[in-house]
Formats: structure tokens, C-alpha cells, sequence
């Protein structure tokens, strides 16, 4: 059924139905775009062909010779340069441009000018002693990380901010000394802990807030030692804690089955974590209006179908964005205005780029800085720039190409090596070969190491020789180390050492974060239906719609 309130349609790419309303509707048309022939889910999976996660490798420079460590993949289809290479004098970017052909599509055109191109190994400015990071920005000292901004002292973090001398942190924001967090906030030395903020001195939180010296506990509000929701005083506190012996591994592990079953059958959950979030549909929202179909977006205006970013307005179906407006159909773009059909570039009026930075009426171009009027790397007139740019919009609108995002031909890596594994783990090779896209077969594992397992099961009973030591994870018989800089911090607070490897614990961490489809409930407290974003293999019993959680544990 169409009416002027919604489009119902069927998805190209699963066959399932999908309904296009009116405040869609309206985006679409005040950013400029068709109406999408995708559902949402597929349209999120083919941008996430364009966001890579990557395994750490060592590297040169296709110009140089240098060495680099990135990401990207070893058999990768353009050139990698180091960054500062990139970012130098050293090539020009119009040297690639081609002429357009009408007789060609768009997409492959595109697809043979990136292929040409060169990308920095790293994505990030302004670091320090980064090197072995992506996606870094303003930040000194930090180890295998990705997605950083203004930290310090951090190793094996994701999507984390102005955090310093921190571990095994995962999307959360002003941590300080702590380790094992999912989504927290303006903490420190916070624990094994989620969704917990303005907390101090604490293990294994969940939904607590302003809460110091605290252990296993959840939805506690302004408390100070308590254990498993019981209060103590502070010598008995003490004396308790110190019974719980952390540097076991074994004993870590039962403590988080506890603290699992405690998210099943004890704490109430939240149908959302939207936090001052007003008119609003998604979950992991904070500071936003009117944004629908939302997700881990924050300082936001008026967005619909977005997934991870910040600092938006009047835009739609965007992954891993900041910095836009009015734009539309992107992944990785971090800056621009009426900017549609892109990744990771920052650009106005423009569509269909790739990796380019601060340009303007821009169509189809790689790797550019600071350009005007190219299409396909080549230099216009503006008056020659609008003439073959309608042309060539008219040619891909009879050949079905115009309005769609570039497709998975055009995907920057393996597909089971981008962040799209972690929103849609289930994806097969066999779906996204078909679609053009790329998958990785070669065997990653390594026998060249002593099982994690075989390290003595508490860390006083390790010494720092562990850290010339090479692991086999496992499960993902990945080859790993323990830093120096780990060993110490987990040494001082006499913390289990790590089994697993930081990809794989960064991966089973996050999966909290990447649901984005609700399910039905019953509140917890008044019955009525709610839809809330917990898988029902979870377990999770109390589950309460915001108005009872507000009066109940806010």
C-alpha cells in the first residue's frame, strides 16, 4: 500500500517487506535522495563494506618503501601509503583523473579510479605514539585501539573518549584507570562494569550511578559500600573485598557468570538507553531530537536511520558519521553539508566520494584535498563541472545506478573483516560474493605460541617474562603478546591476565551495543507493551518502560 504518509516496498537484497514513511519521506527529499530500493538492515550492511576493522599487520609504503602498520588489508586493490606520505606534496591526487565515458557505468569508472589511488595506512590525526591504532584523533600513547579521540595510556580500546591509563574499554567516554567497561561514563577505576556512570573505586556494576566503593551491584543510585546491593560499612566493606581474589582467572570467570546471571534475573533494564533524548526511536542515544531509528548517536537533530556518530542535522541513512547536515546515503564521512553517497571523506555539495578532504561540488572522486569542480579527479570549469555532471546523472538514472550507495565491488576490505561483522555476524561469504563484495579465506591462525591457557592462573604467579611470551587465543587461535604496559597495569591492580585476543574481546563485548532490532515486552512493573532492545536468548526477566524505570530506579 502507498499513501502520501508511507512507501511499502520489498527489499532487493532479503525480499522482505519494508515500509518508507512520511517523515522519511520527507528527509529523503529535503536531503535530495530517491527513495531507497533496500531495507534498512541491508542498506546498514552494504555501508559497512566501507568501515574496516581489520587485523593489526606490519607493512610498507607502496611509495616508499617505509614501514607502516594498519588495518587494511595485505591484498589490498589500491596503494597504501603511510600517512604522512598522504598527507605531503609527494602526489598529486589530479594526476589519476579520468574523462568520463558515457558508454561505461558509473560504478566501474569509480571502482578503476580507486583502484589507482593511494589511502594512508592510518585514519586519525594529531597522535602521538599511535602506531599501532586506526581511526585515532588527539591522542598520545595508546595501543591497538580504534576509534579514539583525546586519549591517553589506553591499549585494546574501541570507540572510547577522553579516557587515559585504561583497558579493555568499549564505547564509553572520561574514564580514568579502569578496565573492562561497556558504555560508561566519567568514572574511575571502574571495573568489569556497563552502563554505569560518575562511579569510583568499583567491580562489576551495571546501571549504577554516583556510586564509590561498590562491588556487584546494580541500579544503585548515590551509594557508597555495598556488595551485591547489601550496605556495609566501610570496615566491613573493606574486609569483604579483600576477600575476592581478582588475579584468579578462574575466579574472574565465575565472577562474571555471576554478574551475568545478575542482568538475567536481578537488575531492570531500561527499554532503552536513550539519555536526555527527546521524540526519539533507537537505542544508545544521548543528547538528540527528533532522530528515529537511531543507534550509539549522540548531539543530534533531526536523523533518521543512523548508525554510530555525533554532531548531525536534517539526515539520513548514515553508519559512522559526524559532522553534517542536510546529507544523506554515507558511510564514514566525518564533516559536510549536502554531502550524499560518500565514504570517509569531508566535503559540500557533493556525491560519490571517497577518501577526500575539505573539497566542494565534488562528484565521483578519490583521495582529494581541498578541490573544486573534479569529477573523477580531473579539473573543471564550474561551467563545465554542471554540464557533465548532469550528464552523467542522467546516464546513471537510465542505467539504475544514480541514488544507490557504491556498491560492494567498491568496499574497502573483506567483508569478514569490516565492522559490519559485529552488527550482522550471521552474514555468510556465499551473500556477500554475490553481491560482489569480498572475503577473506586465508588462515589467520598460528601454532607458533603457548596456549593462553598454560599461563599460570593467577598473575602473582606470573612474572615479567610473560610479556616476550607469544599466546595462541583459544578460540580464535589468533597469536597475541601482553604488553609490557598491560602487564604492569593489570600487576598493579592485580587483575587475571587476559586468555583471549583483543580482537575477539573486543567483538563479544560489543555485542550488547549492536542490536538494532526491538522486541515485545511487558513492563516489568505496570504490564503494558513495550518494545525494547534485548534479544530474548538473553534472558533478561525485568525489563521496564522508561516512565516505571524513572519512578522506580531513577
Amino acid at each position: 500500500m502507498n499513501t502520501k504518509s508511507q512507501v511499502n516496498k520489498i527489499c532487493v537484497d532479503c525480499k522482505n517487506e519494508f515500509i518508507i514513511d512520511s517523515g522519511d519521506l520527507d528527509l529523503y527529499k529535503k536531503v535530495g535522495l530517491t527513495i531507497p530500493e533496500q531495507c534498512f538492515g541491508c542498506r546498514v550492511k552494504q555501508h559497512f563494506a566501507f568501515s574496516v576493522f581489520g587485523k593489526f599487520r606490519k607493512g610498507v609504503s607502496a611509495l616508499s618503501g617505509e614501514n607502516l602498520i594498519t588495518v587494511l588489508p595485505e591484498k589490498s586493490r589500491y596503494p597504501i601509503y603511510t600517512s604522512h606520505e598522504w598527507w605531503s606534496d609527494a602526489w598529486d591526487p589530479l594526476s589519476y583523473g579520468q574523462g568520463y565515458d558515457s558508454k561505461r557505468p558509473f560504478f566501474d569508472q569509480l571502482k578503476e579510479l580507486q583502484e589507482k589511488v593511494p589511502r594512508p595506512h592510518q585514519t586519525g590525526e594529531n597522535s602521538t605514539n599511535c602506531d599501532w591504532c586506526d581511526d585515532v584523533w588527539e591522542s598520545k600513547n595508546c595501543y591497538l585501539c580504534r576509534s579514539l579521540l583525546n586519549c591517553e595510556n589506553c591499549s585494546y580500546v574501541y570507540r572510547v573518549i577522553g579516557t587515559k591509563d585504561s583497558f579493555d574499554i568499549l564505547y564509553s567516554f572520561n574514564l580514568q584507570g579502569s578496565y573492562d567497561c561497556l558504555f560508561c561514563y566519567d568514572s574511575f577505576n571502574l571495573n568489569f562494569s556497563e552502563n554505569s556512570r560518575e562511579c569510583i573505586d568499583s567491580y562489576f556494576l551495571f546501571d549504577c550511578r554516583n556510586c564509590q566503593n561498590c562491588f556487584m551491584c546494580w541500579n544503585l543510585r548515590n551509594k557508597k559500600y555495598c556488595i551485591r546491593n547489601k550496605q556495609y560499612s566501610k570496615e566491613e566493606y573493606e574486609k569483604e573485598l579483600s576477600k575476592i581474589d581478582f588475579g584468579s582467572y578462574k575466579n574472574v570467570k565465575i565472577l562474571k557468570d555471576e554478574f551475568e546471571n545478575i542482568l538475567k534475573e536481578n537488575a531492570v533494564h531500561r527499554e532503552n538507553f536513550n539519555l536526555r533524548t527527546t521524540n526519539s526511536t533507537g537505542n544508545y542515544l544521548t543528547d538528540c531530537d527528533k532522530c528515529i531509528n537511531c543507534f550509539s548517536w549522540e548531539k543530534s537533530q533531526n536523523c533518521r536511520n543512523h548508525i554510530r556518530g555525533m554532531n548531525t542535522k536534517d539526515s539520513i541513512d548514515q553508519t559512522f558519521t559526524w559532522n553534517t547536515e542536510v546529507s544523506g546515503n554515507n558511510s564514514g564521512v566525518f564533516g559536510g553539508f549536502e554531502i550524499k553517497h560518500s565514504s570517509w571523506s569531508d566535503g559540500r555539495y557533493s556525491e560519490y566520494l571517497d577518501n577526500c578532504v575539505e573539497v566542494e561540488y565534488c562528484f565521483g572522486c578519490v583521495g582529494l584535498r581541498k578541490k573544486k569542480f573534479c569529477i573523477l579527479n580531473k579539473q573543471y570549469t564550474k561551467e563545465e563541472y554542471e554540464k557533465l555532471r548532469a550528464q552523467i546523472v542522467k546516464d546513471m538514472q537510465k542505467g539504475g545506478e544514480y541514488g544507490k550507495f557504491s556498491p560492494y565491488s567498491l568496499g574497502l576490505c573483506d567483508y569478514n573483516f569490516s565492522n559490519g561483522m559485529i552488527y550482522f555476524p550471521n552474514v555468510k561469504k556465499e551473500e556477500i560474493i554475490k553481491k560482489g563484495g569480498y572475503w577473506l579465506d586465508d588462515d589467520l591462525s598460528s601454532q607458533n605460541g603457548l596456549s593462553s591457557l598454560e599461563i599460570p592462573d593467577n598473575i602473582i604467579d606470573t612474572t615479567s617474562e610473560i610479556y616476550i611470551q607469544a599466546l595462541i587465543c583459544p578460540e580464535s587461535h589468533y597469536r597475541f603478546n601482553i604488553s609490557q604496559a598491560e602487564y604492569e597495569f593489570h600487576r598493579r591492580k592485580k587483575f587475571a591476565l587476559p586468555r583471549l585476543h583483543f580482537d575477539l574481546r573486543i567483538m563479544k563485548r560489543i555485542k550488547k551495543m549492536s542490536i538494532i532490532k526491538s522486541y515485545p515486552y511487558k513492563c516489568f512493573y505496570c504490564q503494558n507493551d513495550i518494545m525494547a532492545y534485548y534479544p530474548p536468548k538473553w534472558g533478561y526477566q525485568k525489563i521496564a518502560c522508561e516512565d516505571c524505570y524513572k519512578q522506580n530506579i531513577a
